[in-house]
């Protein structure tokens, strides 16, 4: 229940603004300053209902007081109708509303209600503007390579500055999280950031998605729409792949670059914005353009400031603590206790080459917590094209020194999948050759064949067998 500190040195006034207001707020009451004091740091006050004329400290001497502590809490200042202009001069002190005496008592609930709407509105705008600075600080983009080092000092160089900066690296490796991170460390933190992905729009839609539209300016444009310049004035816009617009659309981005300026589609007034720009694509622009798809002059106003994101195979180093970072994000996210990986699975891990980078790394991970039955993740909690992709390499390194012949790697590459599906199928023989997409007969010949044997099998046929003499002798 939310707490309001009356201010009044006459207990009937007190006493009425309490029988108004319950049950809806919880109330304490001083009737001087200092009790004031004292009851404000001892109390979670939402909101301040302050007399202005007060024995000792005064009603305005106690605003500036309370407004040290908390600048942004509800104070309403209550006033005699001849004291209007200290009224007046209290708002202009930081003073939310004021209220005359006698008060009307309707005027008194909605003053109050909006009051601390607003305030706790505020608070939520404040600390999820804070999480979002959190999320997108430095210390979220994770690794410890020397190649994701310079990026990290790139970015802070470039952060803080209205440069365009262009973005590259193949999908997966993060471009978005780097774009997050400029615009979050810069000064226009508190402005919008828009993203758009280029290729997720048709041609023929793309101009009206940028700049917007007018009503009537084609068919079904029922209204003005605003375009993602304009939602982002103030901010930064990040096109990501930025090498999927047409000639065209290329050539219109361009003179907004250059004018800051633009119309809206089926429109004629000219409107300004003020946008920092950020691009992204994992195409090597310069092969475009040789090839006559990318405007030379456009990728020269978009690569003033480049970031060049390696992809995770060149940056084995970082798979480890990029694991551990993403294993810890699942369990915040379920509200569990993180899960570890075993020494043998992070091998596997390692030994990957990660077509599809961080983003694969992180599905991969959120897939082994998901289906690992204890509090460790192991080889066999891993998806099949690891498992058999790091054992593929071993077999290929040991067949090129000589070492094994293409039978004998066929016949470990096949154990190797068999095995890892037993272990999925917790060792229940019809659901692994379910898994596998044979019939248990095959599965059984297969098994033998190869020398595979379930844990606890052979315990258990000893067992059989044992019983079996005993039944008999």
């Amino acid at each position: 229940m939310k707490t309001i500190l009356i201010v009044d040195d006459e207990p009937g006034i007190a006493e009425s603004l309490k029988i108004a207001l319950k049950p809806a707020y919880r109330f304490v009451w001083a009737a001087d300053g200092e009790e004031a004091l004292k009851l404000f740091h001892r109390n979670q006050i939402h909101l301040i209902l302050l007399d202005i004329v007060l024995s000792g400290l005064d009603g305005l001497t106690l605003l500036k007081r309370f407004r040290e502590v908390e600048p942004s809490l509800p104070i309403i200042m209550l006033t005699a109708t001849r004291m209007v202009k200290t009224a007046v001069e209290a708002m202009k002190m930081g003073a939310t509303d004021y209220l005359n005496k006698p008060f009307d008592i309707e005027e008194l609930r909605l003053t109050i209600d909006k009051a601390i709407t607003a305030y706790e509105l505020e608070r939520e705008v404040h600390y999820l503007r804070s999480e979002v600075n959190k999320k997108y600080h430095f210390d979220n983009l994770v690794g410890k390579s020397r190649a994701l080092r310079e990026v990290f000092l790139k970015i802070e160089q470039v952060a803080d500055t209205k440069t365009t900066v262009l973005i590259t690296g193949e999908s997966g490796t993060g471009k978005e999280m780097v774009a997050r991170a400029l615009h979050y460390n810069s000064a226009r933190r508190d402005k919008p950031f828009v993203a758009l992905n280029c290729a997720s729009i048709p041609d023929s839609l793309i101009e009206s998605e940028l700049f917007g539209h007018e009503k009537g300016a084609f068919t079904n444009a029922s209204s003005r729409k605003l375009g993602q310049f304009e939602a982002a004035n103030g901010g930064t816009l990040f096109l990501d792949e930025i090498a999927e617009l047409s000639p065209a659309t290329q050539a219109k981005l361009l003179r907004v670059l250059q004018s800051k300026e633009f119309v809206r589609v089926g429109g004629t007034q000219t409107i300004e914005v003020d946008v920092r720009l950020i691009t992204a694509t994992n195409k090597d622009l310069e092969e475009a353009i040789h090839r006559k798809v990318f405007r030379e002059d456009l990728y020269y106003r978009i690569n003033v400031l480049p970031i060049h994101l390696p992809p995770l195979r060149e940056r084995k180093e970082d798979i480890p603590p990029l694991a551990l970072h993403f294993l810890a994000k699942k369990a915040n996210d379920d509200g569990r206790t993180a899960k570890t990986l075993n020494k043998e699975a992070l091998i596997y891990l390692m030994r990957y080459d990660w077509p599809g980078n961080v983003r694969e790394l992180e599905n991969v991970i959120e897939q082994a917590v998901t289906l690992s039955g204890g509090p460790t993740i192991g080889p066999g909690d891993l998806p099949m094209q690891i498992q058999t992709r790091r054992r593929t390499n071993t077999l290929k390194d040991k067949a090129v020194g000589g070492q094994v012949s293409l039978s004998d790697a066929v016949k470990s590459f096949e154990r190797e999948i068999i095995e890892s599906a037993l272990r999925k199928a917790n060792y229940i023989q019809t659901r692994t050759a379910r898994l596998l997409g044979i019939t248990r007969r095959v599965l059984k010949y297969k098994m033998d064949a190869l020398g595979i044997t379930p844990p606890g099998s052979t315990l258990l046929s000893s067992a059989k067998t044992a019983s079996h003499h005993e039944k008999t002798g």
